[in-house]
């Protein structure tokens, strides 16, 4: 999720939005709605679900999905996506621009119903559905929306300047 988000922070998640959690089931209370395309979410990592994951949803139930390089198409239509930073580097040489060497969604790939389909903002450096597939409705923890500490650790300090910032 760099530079979205960096390793370090720490984020407050909006766990009602989407409807709590009932400890210990999966079930979940009703939310205010339901997950949208753009939302930076937090979830149950689905090859180890004691891990938490945090990935920004592209697409929704019932969406086409396809991947073309940097290229992200929803619907037949190219997502703009501002807050990726792609590098030509990540692409295997001699490759085409539009190579495509992920599990999921080289070909036009339909997000199943109750399911997720979720990329990093970093994405020449990101496990993310293209790799391991949907996530399931009810793996979904909630929206993150806030930094509220972030340090770096390699250099010992504060960022204060990355507090209190709002994550769209």
């Amino acid at each position: 999720m760099m530079d979205t988000l960096l390793v370090g922070d720490y984020i407050l998640v909006n766990k009602f939005l989407y409807g709590p959690e009932l400890w210990p089931t999966d079930y979940h209370l009703p939310g205010l709605r339901g997950p949208r395309r753009g939302d930076i979410i937090v979830f149950k990592y689905p090859q180890d679900e004691k891990r938490d994951f945090i990935k920004r949803i592209i697409g929704t139930p019932g969406d086409q999905v396809q991947v073309r390089g940097h290229q992200v198409f929803v619907n037949g239509e190219r997502l703009r996506e501002p807050y990726t930073k792609p590098s030509e580097s990540a692409l295997p040489s001699g490759a085409p621009p539009a190579y495509c060497g992920y599990a999921y969604a080289c070909e036009s790939t339909t997000v199943p119903p109750d399911s997720y389909f979720v990329m990093g903002d970093n994405r020449d450096n990101s496990q993310d559905s293209r790799y391991w597939g949907f996530v399931k409705r009810d793996k979904i923890k909630g929206k993150a929306f806030l930094i509220y500490w972030s340090w770096d650790s390699d250099r010992h300090w504060l960022r204060w300047w990355r507090l209190g910032k709002y994550i769209p």
